[in-house]
């Protein structure tokens, strides 16, 4: 009954201490807490962070100095609520805030793409999805099978070349191409990132927004609404591609 106070208590002294944690710049030290204690709690915590971040998202703490870079992270840190508990999920917490919450105009234009560019791969290196090798024939016979986009492989498109982004490349427009990827996991869980083109990303997203589709159905109607003159060459294009796809575990046959 007459509880309720040491738990109010406790609870705004957890507050006070995660505040001067997160921000000690501008949040009082606890009272009852020796400041170089809880400096020392602070750098733990932030540290941790921090590391984590740099060890995810390499090209993107390379490219900052270690001055902007503990600004980016700070920021993250004390003004971020992040919803997860697991370190794994920080890269996407991340992600979250610099796509809602950051707001720096001195950021370089491509920080955020390059940042999910990054992202990905370890998001896919950690899927739970698994794709099994298909049978022998697959790709020999892929016009007469109902074929589905693998669910560990992401088609993406960026306004910037982030797989070219470094030290030396760090462009402040996007070029008038939009560049195309598409980021998968083989059947032995290898991560790779392949480069592709506007039609080759047009064909891998239809497949994704199909439910299973008949390839020699999908192709004829890909030939006819590009208008193409020559129908046929564009069909055998596009069968070449989800060749090549399929020998990669990109596009895989459609389950049952």
């Amino acid at each position: 009954m007459n509880n309720a106070q040491p738990k109010s208590d406790f609870k705004n002294k957890q507050a006070e201490f995660a505040a001067f944690i997160r921000d000690p710049a501008n949040n009082p030290c606890p009272a009852d807490v020796k400041r170089q204690r809880m400096a020392t709690y602070r750098e733990l915590f932030f540290n941790n962070v921090d590391s984590f971040l740099s060890s995810n998202f390499p090209v993107l703490r390379k490219i900052l100095d270690d001055r902007q870079w503990f600004e980016l992270a700070q920021d993250f840190f004390s003004s971020h609520a992040c919803r997860s508990p697991y370190f794994s999920e920080i890269p996407e917490e991340f992600l979250d805030f610099l796509q809602n919450e950051r707001n720096d105009p001195d950021d370089y234009p491509f920080l955020l793409e390059l940042a999910h560019y990054e992202w990905v791969e370890m998001a896919l290196s950690i899927a739970q999805d698994h794709i099994e090798p298909p049978e022998s024939g697959f790709g020999e016979n892929l016009l007469r099978h109902h074929i589905a986009l693998s669910p560990l492989a992401w088609p993406l498109a960026y306004q910037f070349p982030v797989q070219q982004i470094s030290p030396q490349f760090l462009p402040e427009q996007p070029p008038e191409q939009p560049t195309y990827l598409v980021v998968y996991r083989d059947y032995d869980d290898e991560v790779h990132f392949l480069q592709i083109n506007a039609m080759t990303f047009s064909l891998l997203q239809r497949i994704q927004q199909s439910n299973g589709v008949l390839t020699d159905a999908l192709l004829t109607r890909f030939a006819q609404e590009l208008g193409h003159p020559n129908p046929a060459a564009v069909k055998e294009g596009g069968l070449q591609i989800l060749r090549e796809m399929a020998a990669k575990g990109i596009i895989v046959p459609q389950c049952d």
